[in-house]
């Protein structure tokens, strides 16, 4: 029999090692994800191959007694359950079978607003990340009495990095610490690297930590196996269409009630209890016995295929098992989110697929679904099972799920299974509304999709921006904040690219050797394990960049947000909340690509005071203001970062917040310029950058030495300077002060500028102030005794008649 990897693995030499029965239990296929080219296709899961539904369940049941084994009674009495959706929903579920008395909970997509969450994670590779723990009993994780918390068993489909679960691990302990955690899996795929930071994690903690899998191994990839899996999609997608019409069903589908036990939870999604177990297997052969009789029976049954939806896996697994029981021909898989490619051939995992809409009205807004192998696959009855929430008109409608399964099969029936939503609790005060998962790229945001996530809002549909001297007015009379709209996108003339470009290359290597140094004093004074949150924009082409420094080296994929924060009006209090919930908070890192007079350093203290276990203190790259402690270095020069706007910063606007938009419950917003991607500079900065790291390998060592030793207390001699200066010029507001190199262009390209003080004979570094000085008509004054290389100033008495007809600055008066 030809093993189901042959065609992936002689394409792109991706090698399964390990274990005998690895290639029992594995097939491969090529993802649609630009995160991982391969998936490994379990064909003992139920997911993306149909399967006997007592060989499904009996693998998860067999895992759940070797647990059982390994704790022993007392231990197992105590332990609980967590599975991650979607895929292994119902493979956790048979674990906690296995265990027979344990609890069981599986992580879910799907908020619910009457349930708070009890942390959450990222699951990096996927092709959706964001996993939510949305227990109905609060104290779900603190089980185990006067004993203390019992064991946490985890269980995924298959531990290939090993990612996933430490993410979980760090969120949970920080919230419920214990002292045993079991991971279990079909497979164990990690490499040695990956084993070691399991080990290390567990040293750092003092919990112990067992293993159990059905097969160990490792997946061997070429180096360049990503790229070559993209472009075989790409090649395959031209050859091949999907193997079925669009069409509506020529018969209405069965509708079957299957009489599901009132106030029975359909799955884990917030908890099933050893009780729950019980009125579900009492209720089983009833169940069964309607599904058969509603089928006519099993002659005219026939082949049947039980499909499940998505995170809704064990119901409809154990529906087939107990068809199963009763003498039926029955196979078991379910739809999934995954976008995988379809390849007929007997060596290839996936054979066929069907994609319609989501029906379930998702929180993540509406995509395309999959259902793998059902076509071709000889079945006479396809049995749909869905939740209540997800049959919707969008399920019954032409090029749906049941339309699209009608071309697959003769018969299609329907069974809906009531989705459970706890009743909301009356806490001590209201609980705010689950918020949404970051954004990410390519839907928001021209960076990868691994380099950041968007805590913020999409506004790119609304009209925002206003000339630059109309919001100058607005402002300075008091009639608007600079946050309420945006500034039209600054367009660079090809001479000032050209200096954008030059100030790259001269500078790229500096610039890596402070990111490298602020990353390695983050990682060994704040956390071993921070989690990276720039203030967006500024911030965030600088912890992509720390983030791409320690996995250069240290091999740690550290997570990576973006928040909004405005001057005057605090951080977004939501963007804390959505944090805190998934994140140790003790681990967050924040970062800035420079320090001007610290007023942000200052704003970021003060609204951090109502949220305790942040630490406000800001890591920059550059910071001539001497605010912080945590920088790369104090030297005030071009980072060309700051030359642009949007187009070296993902194509994200600065952040909004305005109250007709940003509601009590949202995140501040932004707008994600599509329309410039053709000036888009943001991966090709970061590229250059990252491109020096071996070269300054050695000097960020002894650059972390000598600061490990050296007085790095802020001494803010950058606010003393603009308070000295502002009362020089006549300003009388430090606000209208912009000190450094960073700054000042900020000033030049976003607000009328008065004038700009440089320091005499600097050089490179204010080519492109003097290029848009002199185009925005704006005078340059040398000084000597500048602790910057160069001040911006606002005009302080600003109103349109403040410049000529041509646009450009005139006198103070």
């Amino acid at each position: 029999m030809v093993w189901t990897g042959t065609w992936v693995s002689d394409r792109l030499g991706i090698e399964l090692a390990g274990d005998d029965e690895l290639r029992g239990l594995l097939g491969l296929a090529l993802r649609r994800n630009p995160k991982r080219a391969h998936l490994l296709v379990s064909g003992v899961l139920g997911k993306h191959v149909p399967q006997l539904p007592s060989v499904v369940h009996g693998h998860g049941v067999t895992l759940g007694r070797r647990v059982r084994a390994l704790l022993g009674p007392e231990e197992a009495a105590r332990a609980v359950v967590l599975g991650y959706a979607e895929t292994a929903t119902a493979l956790g579920h048979a674990v906690a079978d296995g265990l027979e008395s344990a609890p069981y909970l599986h992580s879910t997509r799907r908020p619910v607003a009457s349930v708070p969450s009890a942390g959450g994670f990222e699951e990096s590779h996927s092709h959706a990340t964001s996993h939510l723990l949305l227990p109905e009993d609060p104290a779900f994780f603190d089980r185990g009495g006067e004993a203390g918390r019992g064991p946490l068993v985890l269980v995924d489909d298959e531990f290939s990095t090993g990612n996933t679960v430490l993410n979980t691990l760090r969120d949970l302990h920080a919230r419920h610490p214990r002292t045993h955690y079991v991971i279990v899996a079909l497979v164990d795929m990690r490499a040695p690297g990956d084993a070691d930071r399991l080990a290390a994690f567990a040293e750092e903690t003092g919990a112990r930590i067992d293993v159990v899998a059905h097969a160990r191994g490792t997946v061997r990839l070429p180096d360049d196996v990503l790229a070559r899996g993209l472009r075989l999609v790409e090649e395959q997608d031209g050859r091949t269409a999907d193997p079925l019409v669009p069409c509506a069903p020529a018969v209405a589908p069965v509708r079957l009630e299957l009489g599901w036990p009132a106030g029975l939870p359909d799955g884990g999604r917030h908890g099933f209890t050893p009780d729950h177990r019980d009125r579900l297997r009492q209720a089983l052969p009833a169940m069964a016995a309607r599904i058969v009789d509603g089928l006519g029976g099993p002659e005219r049954a026939g082949r049947v295929l039980v499909l499940g939806f998505e995170e809704l896996m064990y119901a409809p697994l154990v529906l087939a098992g107990a068809l199963e029981e009763a003498g039926l021909d029955v196979r078991f898989s379910t739809t999934t989110r995954s976008p995988v490619l379809a390849v007929d051939d007997p060596g290839y995992a996936i054979r066929t697929r069907l994609a319609f809409p989501a029906h379930d009205d998702p929180a993540d807004g509406p995509g395309e679904r999959y259902a793998y192998n059902v076509a071709g696959g000889g079945f006479d009855t396809v049995l749909a099972v869905v939740d209540s929430a997800a049959d919707t008109p969008a399920l019954h409608a032409p090029g749906g799920l049941l339309a699209q399964l009608a071309t697959a099969a003769p018969r299609v029936a329907l069974a809906v299974v009531p989705a459970h939503t706890p009743a909301p609790r009356t806490p001590d005060r209201q609980e705010p509304p689950v918020l949404p998962a970051p954004l990410r790229g390519p839907d928001f945001s021209s960076y990868e999709p691994d380099d950041v996530g968007w805590l913020l809002q999409d506004l790119s549909a609304v009209r925002l921006e206003a000339p630059v001297e109309e919001r100058e007015e607005a402002v300075q009379r008091g009639g608007a904040h600079y946050a309420e709209s945006l500034p039209v996108e600054y367009q660079p003339t090809e001479e000032y690219q050209e200096l954008y470009r030059d100030a790259l290359a001269g500078s790229a290597a500096r610039i890596a050797r402070a990111v490298g140094t602020v990353t390695e004093l983050v990682l060994a004074e704040r956390s071993p394990r921070p989690v990276l949150v720039s203030l967006a924009r500024a911030g965030t082409p600088v912890g992509v960049l720390m983030r791409r420094w320690a996995r250069y080296r240290h091999g740690t994929e550290l997570p990576h947000y973006a928040v909004s924060i405005v001057r005057g009006r605090g951080i977004d209090a939501n963007a804390l909340r959505w944090l805190a919930a998934h994140h140790d908070p003790a681990d967050v890192v924040f970062v800035d690509g420079w320090t001007g007079k610290g007023a942000i350093t200052r704003e970021l203290a003060e609204a951090l005071a109502e949220f305790p276990g942040f630490d406000p203190e800001i890591a920059v790259l550059a910071d001539p203001g001497s605010c912080v402690r945590t920088y790369g270095t104090r030297e005030d020069f071009l980072i060309p970062s700051a030359c642009l706007n949007s187009t070296v910063s993902g194509l994200i606007s600065r952040t909004v917040l305005r109250d007709d938009l940003v509601g009590p419950h949202d995140y501040h917003g932004a707008k994600f310029y599509r329309e410039l991607s053709g000036s888009d500079v943001s991966r090709d900065f970061v590229a250059a950058v990252e491109a020096r790291f071996d070269e300054v390998a050695d000097a960020v060592d002894q650059q972390v030495k000598e600061a490990a030793s050296a007085d790095r207390a802020p001494t803010w001699e950058g606010w003393a300077a603009v308070e000295r200066i502002s009362e020089e010029q006549g300003i009388h507001d430090v606000n209208l002060v912009k000190p450094g190199v960073g700054e000042t262009t900020r000033v030049l390209l976003r607000r009328v500028p008065w004038k700009i003080l440089a320091r005499r004979g600097a050089g490179a570094d204010l080519a492109h102030i003097r290029l848009l000085a002199e185009q925005r008509g704006v005078p340059v004054e040398e000084r000597d005794d500048l602790p910057y290389t160069c001040v911006g100033l606002i005009h302080p008495r600003y109103t349109r008649g403040a410049t000529g007809a041509d646009g450009k600055a005139v006198g103070s008066a």
